[in-house]
This record gives structure tokens, sequence and C-alpha cells, in this order.
């Protein structure tokens, strides 16, 4: 129940409940995430027009596009796989990369990173060289990683899969 303290002169305050209905903000909420969602998504597709990348899209929204084929081992659950990477934001912005914190170790569906980043390792194998564009969902979020890479950020990774070690 949520009260409502008013007052007209500032000398008395009147208390009144006023009923809490939930679901009068469902459908608003609804649509404002569908808003955000899709400007989000424009400005990934804008990107990409930009670079004149042929990506794939997921049904989560991941965007991928292998450009080499390293063609060896696919990537399966529970292997550790070993990552050069860089990460930038889509203003072009670099945020991180193994050039300066060293290769990253992930085992794959352990969520050991981003949801989006997770999802893509499962599709590559060996010595394959992807593009991947995370919206800001399957990356950090709404909070960021509360260091380089802001709030809603939507990043876009360069990856090449190293090693692969089955466990």
């Amino acid at each position: 129940m949520l009260q409502l303290f008013f007052s007209c002169d500032g000398s008395r305050h009147r208390s009144r409940e006023v009923p809490f209905d939930p679901e009068a903000y469902k459908e608003p909420l609804m649509q404002a995430n569908k808003q955000v969602t899709k400007n989000e998504d424009d400005l990934i597709n804008d990107f990409i027009k930009r670079y004149g990348w042929q990506m794939m899209k997921t049904g989560t929204g991941l965007r991928y596009m292998i450009y080499h084929d390293g063609g060896g081992s696919p990537v399966q659950k529970g292997d550790v796989v070993t990552i050069n990477y860089s990460v930038m934001l889509l203003n072009g912005d670099p945020v991180y990369s193994s050039q300066t914190d060293g290769p990253m170790v992930i085992t794959a569906g352990a969520r050991d990173a981003e949801s989006g980043l997770e999802e893509g390792i499962l599709l590559l194998h060996r010595g394959d060289k992807v593009k991947f564009i995370l919206p800001s969902h399957l990356a950090f979020g709404l909070l960021g990683d509360f260091d380089k890479i802001p709030q809603k950020a939507t990043l876009v990774y360069d990856v090449e899969v190293l090693d692969i070690k089955r466990k």
C-alpha cells in the first residue's frame, strides 16, 4: 500500500492510502522496453552497415561474422577455450584487449563471461576469427562493468580461438 502525504498550508499532514496496482504498469513498461531494444537494434544495424559486415543474428540478438575459418575442432560445452580478443564500444572506443590484459580463458557453458560471449564461443572452432556484436542485455546490461564499460553499452568483440582443451 502506498501512502501519500500532502499539505496545503504546511501545518497539517494528512495521510491517504492509494492502492498500488503493478498490473497497471506492466504494459507501459513492456512497451518502453521494446522501444529501448528497438533503438539499440537500430544503432547496431547502422554500425554493421557502416562497416559493410555480413553478420548472422541469433534468436537472442547476438550478431556474429566468422571472417576466418580455422578448420579446427568445434567448441563444446565444458571445453576450456583460450582466446585472443579486443573489445570496443559502438562509438569505436577500445575498452579491453588481450594485447594489454593477456588471452582470456573461458569454460564454455560455465557462465565464465558475458552471456553473449558465452553463446558466441559455442559457435566456433579452433583457429576461427570472428566479430561479435553483443547488445547490452547480452553484455553488462543496465549497470556496465563499473570500470571501462558504461551502462547499457553494446560491445563489439574481435575474437580468435587459440586453443580448446577438453575436460
